[in-house]
């Protein structure tokens, strides 16, 4: 073992043993919020200063005024937010995420100043290997030029439903077989690595089989899903910087819970079966599919029950009804005193952070 990797484990387990149940708590969510600056006396500052909050995400797209920016507007304004977030920050390791993908999926475009052009992942397979990992690297530069940490990508979803729209009709998979799908998820993981910018396999357990879109309601594909879309988890366990699981219902794994609530699918399936144990994230808690069904309250005891690490509340889809890092925080503190949530639980996902955050 080599003295750095020592160290930085020694620093993960001071880190768990020093925090507060509040600054555990705090590193479970990632949240959105509508602003191009973060000076100290913002209140997205506030809440990454005073609850330890664990990260962010951002967006391009304003859906309360269409007229301005959410959090991006061009370059230098990204780079200026990025570095005022982490200042906000006790450890300087807050997470700061984005969907870049490439293709339909980049929240970074050219009319922002950024390069824009990035192919979708349908796209990305008719192109030679070492041409992809030059692409990859590209946007991982790019990333990391302007203090992104985290990209919430690669999709490892299989394209096996012609009539899927929220994966093979935007071209957001690399395709039908395990393999290549895998081989091209690797590069991708491999280039935002070589950078400091971690990534996340998504949906598990598969959403390139399904009908339905989880951002507007509940989507069963019980029928729909076939096992092989397990394998690119498989192959790439050892991998993955996390894995993201969806809100989709699989009456077969689980005969009561979308995937990402049920314990059967992330401390079953994904972390026993599969043998994962690094950092699940759910998808945004706010879409359709899980708040036309359970309350904030029931969606975070399940949540946390199930296995998943990160919280996210993207403050996007529903932007009238934001939820604050505050209200989460006292929501979870109260399940664990109603004892519906067990602070092990709790610790064991601090740890996996923790230990996630030693990789920037």
């Amino acid at each position: 073992m080599t003295k750095k990797i020592l160290t930085l484990m020694v620093l993960g387990s001071a880190v768990v043993m020093g925090a507060s149940l509040d600054e555990k708590i705090g590193q479970m969510f990632m949240v959105g919020f509508f602003g191009t600056q973060a000076p100290s006396n913002s209140q997205i500052c506030k809440d990454i200063r005073d609850y330890n909050l664990g990260g962010v995400i951002l967006f391009d797209y304003n859906p309360i005024d269409k007229s301005k920016p959410k959090n991006i507007s061009n370059k230098a304004q990204v780079a200026k937010l990025t570095k005022q977030l982490q200042k906000c920050s006790k450890n300087h390791n807050l997470l700061i995420a984005v969907d870049q993908e490439g293709g339909k999926v980049q929240r970074f475009k050219a009319k922002y100043g950024f390069y824009g052009k990035f192919p979708k992942a349908s796209d990305m397979i008719k192109i030679p290997r070492d041409k992809a990992i030059d692409i990859y690297t590209k946007m991982a530069k790019e990333l990391k030029s302007v203090g992104i940490n985290y990209d919430l990508a690669p999709v490892v979803d299989l394209d096996i439903n012609p009539k899927n729209y929220v994966i093979h009709k935007l071209g957001r998979s690399f395709g039908k077989s395990p393999s290549v799908v895998s081989m091209y998820a690797s590069e991708f993981i491999d280039a935002m690595n070589e950078y400091g910018v971690l990534t996340s396999l998504k949906h598990f357990p598969g959403h390139g089989s399904s009908l339905g879109d989880t951002h507007k309601g509940f989507v069963d594909i019980t029928n729909l899903w076939d096992k092989i879309e397990l394998e690119p988890y498989q192959r790439l366990k050892n991998r993955a910087d996390t894995v993201m699981v969806a809100h989709v219902f699989n009456g077969h794994l689980d005969s009561k819970y979308p995937a990402t609530l049920s314990k059967k699918v992330v401390n079953g399936l994904l972390r026993k079966q599969i043998g994962f144990d690094g950092v699940v994230i759910t998808d945004d808690l706010q879409m359709g599919a899980i708040k036309s069904k359970y309350n904030l309250s029931k969606t975070i005891e399940l949540a946390i029950n199930a296995g998943d690490d990160i919280l996210l509340f993207g403050n996007q889809l529903s932007p009238k009804n934001q939820v604050t890092i505050k209200t989460l925080i006292a929501k979870t503190k109260k399940l664990i005193k109603q004892g519906k949530i067990k602070i092990s639980d709790i610790n064991k996902s601090y740890d996996r952070i923790m230990k996630l955050k030693t990789k920037l």
